[in-house]
This record gives C-alpha cells, sequence and structure tokens, in this order.
C-alpha cells in the first residue's frame, strides 16, 4: 500500500498532522507513507520522522506552471493507493493537486466553501469542526481508510538530531546565557493572505522588553523568526540591547526546537513556532490571543497561560474561519484588535510564572 499524506497549508499545520502520520505506520507498518508539503519548514519538521519514508517539497506558490505539471504528473506516477488531505486545507486548490495525484482513495474534511466539485475531487469526506483540535480531527479521518486510533497518546512529534542538541548549546555558550533566565519570543506570525495582522504590535514588544530590561535584568529574550521577520527583530534589539536580548539566528526550525526547549518560558501569538514550542513541552508557554485562534490550533499536549485580547472576547470565529479567506476585518480594525493586549498585561502574566529562583 503506498499513502501519500498532503500537508499544503501552514508550517504548523504540517506539525499538527504528525500525531496522524505516527497512526498511520501503527495502522500499515509495510505501507510506503509519503509526505507533500509545500514550506521548506514543513519539510524540515518531518526531517528524520522514522514513520515516513519519503517527504517531497514543491513551491506551488511560486513555481511556474509547466514545471508544476511535470512535478504533479511525476507524484502520480507513484501510484499512491490513498491520499489524505490533513486538516486545515479549506482552499479548493489542495483538493485539485490531490486530484491531479489521481490516488483511487482521496481523503478530506467538508468546509465551509465545500462545493460540487470538491466531492469531484475527493471522494471520502467528514465534516470539520470548530470544536475540535486540528490534531483530533486528523486523527478522525482514519476510519475512512479502514484504519483506527491505536496509540493510547499523542503528542506532536519532531526528531532532532545531535547536531541540532549541540547547535542550541554552543548558541547558549556563546552568547554566554548560562545561568540567565531565557524567555523565548516569536514576533512575528504567517505572511500568507492578511496573517501579517494577527502580529502583536512591534512597539509592544519593544515596551515589554524595555520593562524586562528595568525590572528583570536576570532575562534575556531570545527573538525567534524567519529571513521575512529579520528588520522587526534587528527594531527590536536596537531599542533593547544585548544581553537583555538576543536574535536566535537559526538555519532550520529543528535547531529553532532545540533552542525551545531550553527556554524558560516562550511568547508568541499563534504561528508555527507556537506549535514548536508545544512540541517540546516548552516551560511557562504563552499565548497572546489573536483574532485567528480557536479551538483548532490552541497548543497541543502541552500547558499554556492564555493572555486574552478584549477586543476578541469569544468573536474568534467572526473573524477568522476555514473557509478559504483572510482575517475578517479592514487593517485598521485588525491593528486595533491585537494592540488591544497592553505590554503591562504580559509583563504582569511573566512575572507570575518565570521567577527568579526557579
Amino acid at each position: 500500500m503506498k499513502i501519500l499524506v498532503i500537508s499544503l497549508a501552514g508550517i504548523g499545520d504540517t506539525l499538527l498532522a504528525t500525531p496522524l502520520i505516527h497512526e498511520l505506520r501503527e495502522n500499515f507498518p509495510g505501507a510506503q507513507i509519503d509526505a507533500l508539503v509545500l514550506w521548506r519548514g514543513s519539510k524540515d519538521i518531518l526531517q528524520g520522522n522514522p514513520f515516513l519514508n519519503n517527504v517531497f517539497r514543491w513551491d506551488f506558490l511560486k513555481e511556474s506552471k509547466i514545471p508544476t505539471l511535470r512535478f504533479l504528473a511525476e507524484m502520480r506516477r507513484q501510484h499512491y493507493d490513498i491520499s489524505i488531505n490533513t486538516h486545515p486545507q479549506s482552499r479548493i486548490h489542495y483538493r485539485i493537486i490531490a486530484r491531479a495525484v489521481a490516488a483511487p482513495i482521496r481523503v478530506s474534511h467538508v468546509y465551509e466553501n465545500f462545493g460540487m466539485l470538491d466531492r469531484f475531487l475527493v471522494n471520502r469526506v467528514i465534516l470539520q469542526n470548530y470544536a475540535v483540535h486540528t490534531a483530533e480531527q486528523n486523527l478522525a479521518l482514519l476510519p475512512l481508510i479502514g484504519a483506527k486510533v491505536l496509540l493510547n497518546e499523542h503528542s506532536l512529534e519532531i526528531f532532532l538530531s545531535d547536531s541540532d542538541e549541540k547547535w542550541a548549546d554552543d548558541f547558549l555558550a556563546s552568547n554566554n546565557l548560562a545561568g540567565r533566565k531565557i524567555l523565548g519570543i516569536h514576533a512575528g506570525s504567517g505572511g500568507t493572505k492578511n496573517l501579517k495582522l494577527k502580529r502583536w504590535p512591534l512597539e509592544n514588544y519593544i515596551e515589554l522588553l524595555r520593562a524586562l530590561k528595568e525590572q528583570r535584568p536576570e532575562i534575556t529574550s531570545v527573538l525567534f523568526g524567519g529571513p521575512d521577520e529579520n528588520e522587526e527583530i534587528l527594531k527590536i534589539l536596537e531599542a533593547t540591547g544585548t544581553p537583555f536580548a538576543v536574535q536566535a539566528a537559526t538555519g532550520n526550525l529543528l535547531q529553532a526546537a532545540a533552542l525551545i526547549k531550553r527556554c524558560d518560558g516562550f511568547l508568541s501569538v499563534d504561528t508555527a513556532l507556537m506549535h514548536l514550542a508545544a512540541a517540546m513541552k516548552a516551560r511557562k508557554q504563552i499565548v497572546i490571543e489573536a483574532p485567528t485562534l480557536n479551538e483548532t490550533n490552541v497548543p497541543y499536549g502541552n500547558p499554556f497561560t492564555l493572555i486574552e485580547n478584549p477586543a476578541v472576547h469569544g468573536r474568534n470565529l467572526d473573524f477568522y474561519r476555514y473557509d478559504g479567506n483572510g482575517i475578517q476585518g479592514t487593517r485598521e480594525e485588525l491593528e486595533k484588535c491585537m494592540s488591544a493586549v497592553r505590554p503591562e498585561d504580559v509583563l504582569r502574566i511573566l512575572n507570575v510564572l518565570i521567577k527568579v529562583n526557579d
């Protein structure tokens, strides 16, 4: 049997598919199980996963039409028996790719924008559910292919190498961080659609870190982010300065995961690195509520503290749903929404969670 797991949405969404991948291997120990991803970070996350045979990556957003058609033709020649579109891949484009790969059994969730064409593209479906976590909704696909949950418990799975662990230890040593409290921070977010508008304002991070520098000088903030977030990171560093803030110049997400594991706390909105922190069982994980956060995508399998956003106030699904669209609201409205969480609100939580003598 040959199974293809299609995970083309966010990097964090690929991480949320790892419990399903593990269950697929438990159910079909002799199968060829491959994954198809879009983002480089998604491939990083699946590198070394012992439950997969191959991880294929194709940038459907940047590659031109002819090379893409050739790639899909090659995937079609793999003759997969089953393809699984993991949650949440609401756009029809993901199901078109499944149809192009042409496995006889094509599994998906049904989203709000599901139409007649979708029923041609995929042929075994269940309704997605906003009250159920994405990782669990992926596991709910198993009966559609004659499988079932076999493991007693599930967690997000990343497999770090010795070199990843050594990189993190060397980073701490080279930045003289031994004996200091370390707060990991991801000030960015995904950049597709209008998801940058769920970021906590840069000036709020700067105000927070200045307050930490004054009140908690034993804490160093380690700033995580990809190349497209470098400008924001440098602005924060310029306003704060070492040793109170340093940049985590990681080469890939596995190095980032190894470093997050060594932090005393981790702060973010709902991003891929929030899920990475959950996978690493990060201590004192703190999440600033953005309009996109809901029961499907909170940190899975790791205790966390939510800093509630008074401008969201339970209306998360009014702002963002899995219907193929971006966050609802104008730029001004969404920026005002994220500004509703004040730096002093975050500082108060940090002071409670990250204690001097712990």
